[in-house]
């Protein structure tokens, strides 16, 4: 059996299931401030280390978006569950799209935060997500990380907010599999089978996200039948964690809503 990724749980791991799929350039820690949900609706979030990022083994080949979301699917089922709600932000989005699609039994609901339908809409967008791991080469994690980091947040975030992203981005990501998870992005298109997705779905955004900016989830909102549209004032790319009680609540409400 392949190694179970690392993952840390909070809550009762009898409770129903918030699982958390981070972005391209960060971890399991984005997803601390979530912690209060589990509090509030007296469930569990798990939230993962992708394979190939921070403390998971490297996957021994390629995995491409149908293998990360599989590893996902394969963790959810070892922990005990057979449902779960699945929270996804920017590329941990797409892959929890996909996961909705390979694997609906597990997913009984969906959110999508500052996310797309993939990279793969336009050979120059895929080339440009192909080519974005070479400035990891080049510049190692540190300097990447302090580069790319500023564009990930609001110009209105606290310093202490960027200094985290900023942390966690430098300490996630390593070759080869930031650029598998580059040509993950880049052989993605989901527009054809959004329709497919039968799970109640929140798309949720920054305002003010310059990376996947709100007309991209739009997009994703029209085109899942169930779901539902919701932006976070003065966020950006990584409105979980910029204004995670804006954001908190707007999860915690839409739980509740299909309780």
């Amino acid at each position: 059996m392949q190694e179970m990724p690392f993952y840390w749980s909070y809550g009762l791991e009898s409770s129903n299931l918030i699982f958390c799929m981070h972005g391209i350039g960060s971890c399991a820690d984005a997803f601390l401030p979530q912690r209060e949900i589990a509090d509030h609706l007296s469930c569990r979030v798990v939230a993962w280390d992708a394979p190939g990022y921070r403390y998971s083994a490297d996957p021994a080949n390629e995995p491409g978006i149908d293998g990360w979301a599989d590893a996902a699917a394969d963790l959810i089922r070892r922990l005990g569950y057979e449902r779960s709600t699945v929270l996804g932000v920017s590329w941990g989005g797409v892959t929890a799209t996909r996961l909705a699609l390979r694997h609906p039994d597990l997913v009984e609901a969906l959110i999508l935060a500052d996310s797309s339908v993939g990279s793969g809409t336009s050979s120059k967008n895929a080339e440009a997500m192909r080519s974005r791991a070479s400035t990891l080469t080049d510049l190692g994690a540190a300097e990447f990380a302090k580069q790319r980091a500023p564009l990930l947040v609001s110009e209105k975030t606290e310093p202490e907010v960027l200094e985290d992203v900023q942390r966690l981005f430098a300490d996630s990501v390593r070759m080869p599999s930031y650029q598998w998870a580059c040509n993950s992005m880049a052989d993605t298109d989901h527009r054809d089978s959004l329709l497919s997705i039968e799970a109640p779905t929140l798309v949720i955004c920054g305002e003010e996200d310059r990376v996947t900016p709100p007309k991209l989830s739009a997009q994703l909102a029209e085109g899942i039948p169930n779901s539902r549209l919701v932006h976070i004032e003065d966020a950006g790319h990584l409105a979980n964690q910029e204004k995670f009680e804006n954001f908190n609540r707007e999860v915690s409400n839409f739980i509740q809503s299909i309780d």
